[in-house]
């Protein structure tokens, strides 16, 4: 017979054994799957010039496993600045994917999309974005790789259509913040992440390495053109927004898409 207080430690060993391993599988199940690799279930396009939900000339496609942006069925671009929007609107969380970038650009895209991209985060619902309204009022993470023309190219960087930011204590009026990161190829997947509190601190993160910090993310700036007005009331503190994957002119894939939304 087991004495009474010998089975009242063994018992309370297996209760905070127990606790700690419904712990541990909680915090995996914390991340959400955002796209499930076969299609394109809960994304929802908007291309400059088309109505919301138009996935003209089928630019997003789902094929091998990836989310990708490609041009096989356009004549031109025409200022086709497109998007597919997360259906869910999002606040606090940390965001995970990785990014490569294909050898397809049209040319009669602007030069500056020329192996560019990037994933918009707080931005307006895409329902609310006009046919022709060119880019969401939104924050964008900027994707850039090498151009082959020996200049370095960071990826990882902000950029900011209808929108400001706090860098470095103060209103920065650039457009786009280049990050630390070193220059990749256009052919290797990048692993990126983005952590996002609110509308305080902001942490972009470029294969596990911490490249760009800022705060205070606000409606305001230019670059977003023909909005509605009622959309666009400048100093507004941006505290969530939905998630979209850019196509402006320059094919990209897009795989391993989670997210873990935090307090």
């Amino acid at each position: 017979m087991i004495p009474l207080k010998r089975f009242l430690l063994f018992t309370g060993a297996l209760l905070i054994f127990s606790c700690g391993n419904n712990n541990s599988k909680k915090s995996t199940n914390d991340w959400q799957v955002l796209f499930n690799g076969k299609d394109l279930d809960g994304w929802i396009p908007k291309i400059h010039h088309h109505e919301v939900g138009d996935n003209y000339a089928n630019t997003f496609r789902v094929k091998d496993g990836a989310i990708q942006v490609s041009y096989d069925d356009y004549d031109t671009f025409n200022e086709r600045y497109g998007h597919l929007f997360y259906k869910k609107s999002f606040s606090s969380y940390h965001l995970k994917f990785k990014y490569r970038f294909t050898n397809q650009w049209l040319e009669d895209a602007p030069s500056y999309t020329y192996r560019n991209s990037g994933i918009m985060f707080h931005s307006q619902d895409p329902k609310t974005i006009l046919k022709e309204q060119d880019w969401p009022i939104s924050v964008e993470y900027q994707m850039l790789a090498d151009a082959g023309d020996g200049n370095p190219r960071p990826t990882g960087n902000m950029c900011s259509p209808g929108t400001d930011v706090i860098y470095n204590n103060e209103l920065d009026p650039r457009h786009c913040i280049n990050s630390s990161s070193k220059t990749y190829k256009w052919d290797v997947w990048v692993n990126g992440e983005l952590i996002v509190y609110k509308d305080s601190l902001i942490v972009h993160i470029v294969n596990k390495d911490t490249v760009l910090q800022y705060s205070k993310p606000t409606i305001g700036g230019g670059v977003a053109n023909r909005f509605n007005p009622a959309i666009k009331i400048d100093g507004t503190p941006l505290k969530e927004g939905y998630i979209g994957l850019q196509a402006e002119g320059q094919g990209v894939a897009f795989k391993d898409i989670f997210i873990k939304e935090l307090d």
